[in-house]
This record gives structure tokens, C-alpha cells and sequence, in this order.
């Protein structure tokens, strides 16, 4: 039986990328909501069916009048990612009301809502990279960004709401859609391009002593495995709570240059550039994602290797789009 979705984000990276595996199911009842802007993010739509875009403030003024036909599910991807966004009010209101305002919308309404937070919630790992509640209150975020994620997470905690809704925690996703994502692309399609304009990839250089240069680890996260755990969450009302969403295996940037490098059929060049002061104090240099909770609760999907991914990605998108 078809199902009706709404997809909050469903223009953005993750979100075509789910709007797409929901249409190969054969769903297209799908109300997606986003803000195109005057960049090129139309273009993740294209080729997708889907019965209606709204945009995000619309959107929002529907739900608080109880404008909207009934759903089955929300799949709320919708936020603003930029780790280097300085409106703290504009993030709380963005990332933080507006989500809470659709949840309880959802909640009110019967409504299967999964919604995404973020790794930026871990802020530097002193903590772990565990995802049950009991530590979220122990959790310092890096940027506002995490914070405003991190928010949510805190409230729904507090409410005792993870007995009714499901949120991800997506580590370093990447993959195809994300062209229109600017500074906030990821490290693959960012490599990808330095290395066709100039023969080599720049990493930073570490500030730490116990990481040396292009060291840093990252939990590399390919989309498709993403929107598969994503889905297995929208799909089952019963399966409840705070999930981590990674492969849980930590990759060296290094690791990653390798493989852009390998996928390109090129000799690796890695240049090293200092930090940014911005990011000086704010660079995650380990995220490693316990996927325990989320394998229990019965995800048994296989992640996509590292290498395996970026050979997808360049070859099969990146080089084919390029001609």
C-alpha cells in the first residue's frame, strides 16, 4: 500500500538522495519541503517524482494551523548544516524550534516522525561516540551548529520522547547531490576537483602531536547507506530512540585523498595547509561512530567500504557529469 511522506530537506544532499530511494520503491506521494534560493539546488529534483514542493517558511505557518492533510510519516531533514554559521538566534530558530514545533505536530497528529541530528553533537569525543541518552547531557559541541542540534536532542530527551520518535546521528556523509552545498561539500567531491584543476588535494595539517599531518580520522558515511537507515527508522513506528549513523570505523583524510586519487587513476600529491584560525579549537580530530544501538535494533545492512564509495561516487557521477 502507497504510503504519504513529507520530506523536510528533500531538495537538500540526503534528502533528494531519500526522495530518490523512495520513488525506486514506487512511492511518489511525497510533499517535499526545502528553500531552492537562487543556487542550483533545483537540480537534485530533477528527474524525481514527488506530488508537491513548499517551501520551508509556507511549510511551517501550515502545520502551526493545522493546514496540512494527514501523512504517514515526516522525515525531517531539513536544517541549516553549515558548521560555520555564526546566527546563533537564526540557528535556534531553524534548527532547533522548527523542529521541535514539527514534532509536536507530529505527535499530535499520530504522525511517524524521524528527524536528523548530527556527529557535531560529540564536539571534540572526550565523551565517546555513544549513543545512548544517559551521556547527552555531558556532550559539548564544537560550534552552534552542533549545538543547535544538540538542543533537540536534549529536549526530546527530557520529554521522553524517544519512546515515540527516532533521530540519526549522521557522521561524514557523502555522495552524489551534493554539488550545490558550496564550503560544506564533503572531502570527496572537494578532492575531487582540486585534483582535476591542479594535480593534487590539500589537507589540513594536524595541531596535535598525537595526530600527524592528514591523520585526522572521520567516520566516512556513503548517502545510499544513509537513506537506507534512514528509511529503516521512517518504516517501523516501533523502532524508537537516539541512532548513531556511520559505517563505525574511523578513515584517515589521508585514507580518503588515497582513494579520490585511486577512483581518478592519478598518483597521489597530498599538500598540507595550515588550520583555519575559525576552525582553530573547533576541529574534531577523531569521530568513530557505536553503531551497536542501531545494529540491535535490527539495521543489518552492510556499509559501503571507504573506497568502495569513493570509486562509485568519481567514477560512476563525478567523472560522468564532467564528460
Amino acid at each position: 500500500m502507497s504510503r504519504k511522506y513529507i520530506v523536510t530537506g528533500g531538495a537538500g544532499f540526503i534528502g533528494s538522495n531519500l526522495v530518490a530511494e523512495l520513488n525506486a520503491r514506487g512511492e511518489d506521494d511525497i510533499l517535499i519541503v526545502d528553500r531552492l534560493g537562487e543556487g542550483e539546488k533545483w537540480k537534485n529534483l530533477v528527474g524525481l517524482r514527488f506530488a508537491s514542493l513548499l517551501d520551508k517558511d509556507d511549510f511551517r505557518f501550515a502545520f502551526r494551523h493545522d493546514a496540512l492533510q494527514k501523512v504517514d510519516a515526516v522525515i525531517h531533514l531539513g536544517a541549516c548544516s553549515s558548521t560555520t554559521e555564526r546566527r546563533a538566534d537564526y540557528l535556534a530558530d531553524n534548527n532547533y524550534r522548527y523542529s521541535r514545533e514539527l514534532c509536536e505536530w507530529c505527535l499530535q497528529n499520530e504522525v511517524r516522525f524521524v528527524y536528523a541530528s548530527s556527529a557535531a553533537t560529540y564536539g571534540d569525543g572526550a565523551q565517546g561516540y555513544s549513543d545512548h541518552c544517559d551521556g547527552l547531557l555531558d556532550l559539548r559541541p564544537l560550534n552552534m551548529y552542533g549545538f543547535s542540534k544538540h538542543l533537540f536532542d536534549l529536549w526530546a530527551h527530557r520529554e521522553g520522547l524517544f519512546e515515540q520518535i527516532a533521530g540519526l546521528k549522521y557522521f561524514n556523509v557523502y555522495g552524489p547531490r551534493e554539488e550545490h552545498k558550496g564550503d560544506m561539500r564533503s572531502m570527496v567531491h572537494k578532492a575531487w576537483g582540486q585534483i582535476r584543476e591542479t594535480g593534487k588535494v590539500r589537507l589540513f595539517k594536524s595541531e596535535r602531536p598525537d595526530f600527524a599531518d592528514g591523520e585526522q580520522r572521520r567516520d566516512f558515511v556513503y548517502v545510499r547507506d544513509a537513506v537506507r537507515a534512514t528509511l529503516f527508522l521512517a518504516d517501523d513506528p516501533s523502532i524508537n530512540g537516539l541512532f548513531n549513523c556511520g559505517t563505525g570505523r574511523a578513515r584517515t583524510w589521508n585514507d580518503l585523498a588515497r582513494a579520490v586519487f585511486a577512483a581518478m587513476g592519478r598518483t597521489p600529491q597530498i599538500e598540507y595547509i595550515d588550520l583555519p584560525p575559525a576552525l582553530r579549537g573547533k576541529y574534531q580530530y577523531h569521530t568513530e561512530a557505536d553503531m551497536t544501538k542501531l545494529r540491535q535494533a535490527g539495521f543489518d545492512a552492510e556499509f559501503t567500504s571507504l573506497e568502495d564509495g569513493v570509486t562509485e561516487y568519481v567514477r560512476d557521477y563525478l567523472e560522468a557529469s564532467a564528460g
